[in-house]
């Protein structure tokens, strides 16, 4: 028995993560037929989303940056897959605790699936037809386990179980492996087979490929927008480039033809538009930077594009905002929310678009397609929701949306920043002539000018390019003689309102980071 105890509480393991498996492909094919779209590992790692402290959020992005959704999903999984394999060991040592652990934490997955935003009357039904699966395999798988290990107790098939003698033994455990590797292969080719099934996303990229906008007059670009600086960011970020941050463990699937727009509240004429109806408005272009809360002082998550759009003021002007209202929460088809002053979406001079294209195509699937919002001078969590499903006309004192019960403020708009791309941080330098360039972006306002200094030293005006709009960052530059040793490089920059880059160095929570960037560089 001793030496039978280890092996058995391996194989233990094995029918637990078994289990486990069959859970899962038994979910994925009940939801093809009546709940597409529910999958309880991203479903949990959804309301890990939703619940987890602000602290460890910003942690995430700081330190995972745009790859904190795989992260999460791998690390729901890993710990599924642990949890798996100790219920099939206690299952084997103290029946039937294992498949109670089992039908617990798929207990916790049905509660996280059917809470999900977009949940339907028949979302249950997939988990719970995974739960009796798994948990019927893994007692299955287990009995048989216990028969060959000569374990007291009594078998699947009602029959006592190890009391049959080395014949029997041999039977058993043929039967543990062969009922084990028959239950794993069905489990995967069930699962693989939902996943081919539910062509969806295939489907809708092939809609994206397939759709042609009307194209609009292209935006001015002026001589001299561009400095071609080698290392320095691009004036339009490509779009396989481009920053993504968001709340979806999932990139939606919408198609345009089935996708409606809604727009409700306090308005006195309510609104339902295809997607067609909406682009009838007209098409423009418009040159916008984008840049999330999260970014901190130098970096990444901002970016530059050129979009195709209709403005929302347009769309609101037909559904008439009542008196008193002074927000509009914008709404995502997979449930987020974005709340941002209606005054920004109304006024003429702040170009807040619904956007369906992106540097020239369709926006990607992961960028919102096929409508999001986009808002210069504000925030993306306060304003760029993708796959726009409602405008919901309302008030800051009556609603809030997703990040404000999470120790976000309500109103968010970007704060006047700088950063130096080229050299990058921490780099050696050949000593001699340096470009030092990069961007700086003061949305609805300008760059007036960008100031660099070396080693604490007085204050120097950096090159500009020639600017788009107000609404797209600059490109900076400026010569340095590099010395042999270490330096550091501040930048900050100036608006043309004759501000001055906040100098103090904040978090990004409540409402975006502050502080001059301060860069170490090595000259050899």
């Amino acid at each position: 028995m001793s030496t039978r105890r280890p092996k058995g509480m391996l194989w233990a393991a094995v029918a637990g993560v078994v289990g486990a498996g069959v859970y899962l492909a038994v979910c994925e094919a009940v939801a093809l037929l009546v709940a597409p779209g529910a999958n309880p590992v991203l479903d949990v790692a959804g309301s890990i989303i939703d619940v987890v402290p602000r602290p460890v959020k910003e942690f995430a992005i700081s330190a995972f940056g745009t790859a904190d959704k795989p992260v999460l999903v791998a690390s729901v999984g890993v710990a599924a897959f642990i949890g798996a394999a100790v219920a099939g060991v206690l299952q084997l040592r103290r029946p039937p605790w294992g498949v109670a652990v089992l039908g617990l934490g798929a207990a916790a997955a049905l509660a996280a699936v059917v809470t999900r935003p977009g949940a339907a009357m028949l979302t249950p039904l997939a988990p719970a037809a995974g739960t009796l699966a798994g948990c019927f395999v893994l007692a299955v798988l287990v009995a048989r386990l216990r028969a060959w290990l000569g374990l007291p107790g009594r078998d699947e098939t009602g029959e006592p179980a190890g009391s049959s003698g080395r014949g029997r033994a041999a039977v058993d455990r043929r039967a543990f492996f062969v009922l084990t590797a028959a239950a794993a292969v069905s489990a995967a080719a069930i699962g693989l087979g939902a996943r081919l099934a539910d062509g969806a996303r295939t489907s809708v990229e092939a809609v994206r490929g397939a759709l042609r906008l009307p194209t609009p007059p292209a935006v001015e670009v002026p001589a001299g927008a561009e400095l071609g600086i080698r290392g320095l960011s691009l004036l339009y970020t490509p779009n396989d480039a481009f920053y993504r941050v968001d709340t979806a463990l999932e990139v939606p699937v919408v198609d345009p033809a089935a996708w409606r727009l809604v727009v409700d509240g306090l308005v006195d004429e309510p609104l339902d538009l295809s997607f067609d109806e909406m682009i009838g408005k007209g098409l423009q272009e418009y040159s916008i930077t984008l840049t999330c809360v999260s970014n901190e002082v130098g970096g990444d998550l901002v970016g530059t594009a050129r979009w195709w759009g209709v403005p929302v003021r347009d769309i609101l002007r037909m559904a008439r905002p009542q008196d008193g209202a002074d927000m509009v929460l914008s709404r995502s088809v997979d449930g987020f929310t974005a709340s941002t002053p209606l005054e920004a979406l109304t006024d003429d001079g702040i170009d807040a678009i619904l956007a369906v294209a992106m540097n020239g195509e369709p926006l990607p699937l992961e960028h919102g397609f096929p409508v999001r919002m986009v808002v210069p001078g504000l925030y993306g969590y306060v304003s760029a929701t993708k796959w726009l499903t409602r405008l919901t006309v309302t008030t800051f004192a009556e609603d809030e949306a997703y990040w404000t019960p999470r120790g976000y403020a309500a109103r968010a708009p970007v704060k006047l920043s700088s950063r130096m791309d080229t050299p990058r941080p921490g780099s050696r330098v050949a000593a001699g002539r340096v470009a030092l360039a990069g961007v700086a972006w003061a949305q609805t306002v300008g760059i007036e000018r960008v100031e660099v200094s070396i080693d604490d030293g007085p204050w120097t005006a950096a090159e500009l390019s020639a600017p788009v709009n107000a609404d797209t960052w600059v490109q900076w530059t400026i010569p340095w003689d590099a010395e042999p040793g270490t330096h550091y490089v501040s930048v900050r920059a100036v608006d043309r309102n004759g501000q001055v880059q906040i100098e103090e160095r904040s978090p990004i929570a409540p409402d975006g980071s502050t502080g001059w960037q301060r860069t170490l560089l090595t000259v050899v």
